[in-house]
């Protein structure tokens, strides 16, 4: 590896620069974006290996290319984990991200016009979830649910919303909704208009695979779909779960109705993952990630900050800084830049302001808890970051809460670096 890097180094200096660069940022600050976390080193192994220089379009036994002894193992290992852990019947593990996942779905089992109720994108939703910017929302007839005024998903609406418009297929999860998700209430309110159902478990995909928050897949959900780093630690990728009745249908609208061949690099970073994260250790580790949560989210609401819904069941907070501090989203994360703390500025529900300077930040616990970081460090980081956005003479301010902040980094090495 270490003659890679130097080949690197001597062939394009600018980006091996810029990758050293990115490596010093990683240990010297901390990331708080609950979409990233630090990958498992044996998958940066993999995602560099020879198995990038494979094509393996279809399936396994069933592939258009020879050569593929090595590629069918991978892949039907990771379809077999990926069941186990799931408690699933069928499993594709050939997505190469979560917009092409979902769309495998809507596009697999629906008709262009087919009504789809889903989550809002303000209230906790995802772009993919039929945002109206998003091909899929043009392409097909999204009806989005909201929160009620407390943040929560109001059922009583949820169920209003279907028997009005009927939808052939019913969207839950989430990308910034703190609390975890009554699946079987989604599920009864499908079978009451007739909709298949599909849960996008992207941020809490590890929590549910060890056991702590609720399975969908239990719940007799047709498809659960999932990136799978995020709270799993995996290679940027996606992962379809699924009955398997729809088995053949699902595997015919990811190959060929939606993409070519598979990268069979990111197959085997996923089947590895999947591996790890069946392991005691990283049950260990995904406990610690939704306690350090609700440190975090105590120790800023101690500190008079505004949570949307007040708190967190998963991984992840949603603060107003507009109510807090008087400040938009892209201000307190800059802000927040500049002393190491890396976030996303956020919408919150029924958001006044653009999105470009929307009314929060989103912040996370997965990284720091890969880096070994407890709840004593979940005060150190809510201390920091009401400091910083708190800050009127910055200038003096910032610099020594960055200090600060590279300090409590550098007690924590990041995994693999």
């Amino acid at each position: 590896m270490n003659t890679l890097r130097a080949q690197l180094g001597q062939t394009d200096p600018d980006i091996f620069a810029a990758l050293l660069a990115e490596e010093d940022r990683q240990r010297r600050g901390l990331e708080l974006i609950p979409s990233e976390n630090y990958a498992f080193p044996e998958v940066l192994a993999l995602l560099g290996s020879a198995f990038t220089n494979k094509y393996s379009e279809g399936y396994p036994g069933r592939r258009y290319y020879g050569g593929q002894e090595n590629t069918d193992i991978i892949e039907t290992l990771a379809r077999e984990r990926a069941c186990a852990l799931f408690g699933a019947e069928h499993a594709n593990v050939q997505p190469l991200s979560g917009s092409p996942m979902n769309q495998a779905v809507y596009l697999g089992f629906l008709k262009p016009g087919d009504p789809i109720l889903a989550m809002d994108l303000s209230h906790g939703g995802h772009l993919t979830h039929g945002a109206p910017v998003s091909h899929m929302g043009k392409l097909f007839d999204f009806t989005r649910y909201k929160t009620d005024g407390e943040g929560r998903i109001d059922f009583d609406k949820v169920r209003a919303l279907a028997k009005k418009t009927q939808p052939k297929l019913i969207v839950c999860g989430h990308s910034s909704y703190p609390r975890d998700i009554d699946y079987e209430a989604f599920k009864a309110i499908a079978d009451e208009v007739g909709a298949l159902t599909m849960a996008d478990v992207s941020h809490t995909a590890g929590f549910i695979a060890a056991g702590l928050l609720n399975n969908p897949v239990a719940a007799g959900f047709d498809f659960v779909t999932t990136t799978t780093h995020k709270s799993m630690r995996g290679p940027r990728g996606g992962l379809i779960l699924c009955k398997k009745e729809h088995a053949k249908t699902l595997d015919a609208s990811v190959f060929p109705g939606l993409q070519g061949g598979p990268h069979m690099n990111q197959v085997a970073a996923t089947a590895v993952t999947l591996k790890l994260v069946g392991e005691p250790a990283f049950k260990a580790y995904a406990h610690g990630v939704l306690v350090n949560a609700k440190a975090l989210g105590k120790a800023l609401a101690a500190r008079q900050v505004k949570l949307v819904t007040g708190g967190t069941e998963n991984h992840l907070l949603v603060i107003d800084t507009a109510a807090s501090f008087g400040m938009d989203g892209a201000e307190a994360q800059k802000l927040l830049d500049q002393i190491g703390l890396t976030t996303n500025k956020q919408v919150i529900p029924d958001d006044p302001r653009p999105p470009m300077r929307p009314s929060g930040i989103r912040l996370g616990t997965p990284a720091p808890t890969a880096r070994g970081m407890g709840e004593a460090e979940m005060e150190s980081i809510a201390a920091l970051l009401t400091a910083a956005l708190c800050a009127s003479d910055r200038e003096k301010v910032l610099p020594a809460l960055a200090a600060e902040a590279e300090a409590l980094c550098g007690r924590f090495p990041v995994p693999g670096l």
